[in-house]
């Protein structure tokens, strides 16, 4: 995704999703996986994580960056895994991972945990959140795919009073100079791609 021109205030999320999404479409099965790999390795050295131990996490479909090999990583190190279940209002209630072999087809193509949901304020207890995107800014804005699952993540996790550390796994070129963000937006504190980890607050 070289060359993906710099977002400027006229830049609408819905174009900008559509560019990165088109770009996403283009990758080979093969570069996914290289991919996670790759993420799985950096992720799994981040401090945030390896202090946590609870982690919200979610499962990786299609063409995002693959979490598959970083849940089993972080199972297989002891860390309570959460996964979103998602509810018919586009809520998520969590569940625990207990493996691949417990992931179940939902729907909308997702992949969910067959364990019994533990509630949607069950996010509360983790000390690192997971969290898909398509892009982050140099603020640490990221660009989320628009069903607004996640905005309520964040606001039921701030309205509990939770500190846990926010990581978005993304692809290299998915970290822009600026997305467009509205006053509701909440910074992450650092995105995991490839090629290494990017910090932007603490």
């Amino acid at each position: 995704m070289k060359g993906l021109r710099t977002v400027n205030e006229k830049t609408t999320k819905r174009g900008l999703r559509a560019e990165l999404l088109e770009v996403r479409a283009r990758l080979t099965a093969d570069d996914v996986e290289a991919s996670a790999r790759r993420i799985a390795v950096h992720a799994a050295g981040l401090g945030e994580l390896a202090r946590a131990r609870t982690v919200a996490a979610y499962v990786s479909v299609g063409r995002e960056p693959g979490t598959r090999a970083l849940l089993e990583t972080l199972r297989e190190r002891g860390t309570r895994v959460l996964l979103p279940v998602l509810l018919p209002d586009n809520d998520l209630d969590w569940a625990p991972y207990e493996g691949p072999e417990r992931l179940v087809r939902a729907g909308r193509g997702l992949l969910e945990p067959a364990a019994a949901p533990l509630g949607p304020e069950a996010v509360a207890e983790a000390e690192a959140v997971l969290l898909p995107g398509l892009a982050v800014d140099r603020r640490g804005l990221r660009l989320g795919r628009g069903g607004g699952s996640y905005d309520r993540v964040l606001a039921r996790l701030e309205a509990a009073g939770g500190t846990a550390p926010l990581v978005v796994l993304l692809y290299d070129t998915e970290v822009l100079e600026e997305v467009p963000a509205e006053p509701h937006d909440r910074p992450v504190r650092a995105a995991v791609t490839p090629s290494g980890v990017h910090r932007f607050t603490e």
